[in-house]
C-alpha cells in the first residue's frame, strides 16, 4: 500500500492569517486519521508562516496519545532545512521521519532537491545523528541516478522525489516523458535498498498514475488536498486522495 501523509501546514497558515486558533490544527490532524491516513507532515520553516514549534511539539504528544490506542500507528513526518534548531527539535521529538529539504531564501514552497556532491559531507553527520535517534531520514530528491546513489552512500534510509515537473506536465507526451523519470529514479532507489517518497503538487488527477510508480511508500500532499477539502469537506478529501492511491476506503 501507498501510505497518504497529510501535509497540515495549510490549516496553520489560515489561523495565522486572522490569529487566535482558528482553524485548530490539532482538530485538522484528528480530522485525518479519522479520515484514514497513515500519517500527518508538517513543514516548521524558520519564518514560522505556517507551523510554529508549539505546532509540531503538541502533534506530536496527539499522535503519541493516539498511536496508545492503535495497532497501526501514524506516522510523524517533520520536514525542513537542516538548520541547527531544526535538527535538535527534530531530536528532542523523534518523529517517525525527517524528510530534509533544501531551502531557498523568500520561496514560498520547497522547489530546490539537494546536490548530494556539493552538500553530502554536510548532511553526512545529521543523517547519522537522527539514525541514530530512531528517526528515518528522507533526503529531498531529483530523478538524477548518480545523486540518487550518493543519496545512499551518505547513509539515508529514502529519497522523496520532487514532482512538481510531472504534476505541471500538460500534455500526454509530457506526463508520461516525466512519469518515465520518475519510475527510472524509483527503480534505482529500489536497487539500491532505498525507499521512495513523493511529493509536491499532486492532486486527484494526476495522483493515480503513482500507483504504477516503482517502490513508491508513501507520499505527502497538503496544498490540493486541502483546497479540495474547501468545495467537500476535510474527511471526503481525504479519502478521496486515499482512493486515487489505490486504497481500499470504506
Amino acid at each position: 500500500m501507498i501510505c497518504l501523509s497529510v501535509n497540515v501546514n495549510k490549516v496553520a497558515t489560515l489561523r495565522n492569517s486572522r490569529g487566535g486558533d482558528i482553524p485548530d490544527v490539532l482538530t485538522a490532524v484528528d480530522t485525518c486519521i479519522d479520515a484514514g491516513c497513515q500519517g500527518i507532515t508538517v513543514h516548521p520553516r524558520e519564518d514560522q508562516r505556517h507551523i510554529r514549534p508549539t505546532d509540531v511539539y503538541e502533534i506530536a504528544q496527539r499522535l503519541k496519545d493516539i498511536n496508545s490506542q492503535r495497532d497501526n500507528k501514524i506516522e510523524y513526518n517533520i520536514e525542513g532545512d537542516p538548520r541547527p534548531e531544526l535538527i535538535e527539535m527534530v531530536l528532542d521529538v523523534r518523529p517517525t521521519q525527517c524528510t530534509l529539504v533544501p531551502v531557498v531564501s523568500g520561496e514560498i514552497t520547497s522547489h530546490t532537491v539537494w546536490n548530494i556532491r556539493k552538500d553530502g559531507d554536510m548532511l553526512k553527520p545529521m543523517i547519522t545523528s537522527l539514525k541514530n535517534a530512531g528517526i528515518r531520514v528522507s533526503l529531498f530528491s531529483g530523478t538524477d541516478l548518480e545523486q540518487i546513489e550518493r543519496t545512499r552512500d551518505i547513509g539515508a534510509d529514502r529519497i522523496e522525489l520532487y514532482t512538481a515537473p510531472y504534476a505541471m506536465a500538460q500534455t500526454e507526451t509530457e506526463i508520461q516523458s516525466e512519469f518515465a523519470l520518475l519510475k527510472k529514479a524509483g527503480e534505482k532507489a529500489l536497487d539500491l535498498g532505498l525507499g521512495t517518497n513523493a511529493g509536491h503538487d499532486f492532486n486527484l488527477d494526476n495522483l493515480p498514475l503513482m500507483q504504477q510508480l516503482p517502490g513508491l511508500l508513501e507520499v505527502s500532499i497538503g496544498h490540493h488536498l486541502m483546497a479540495d477539502a474547501l468545495y467537500i469537506g476535510l474527511e471526503a478529501a481525504v479519502k478521496a486522495y486515499r482512493t486515487a492511491l489505490g486504497q481500499n476506503v470504506q
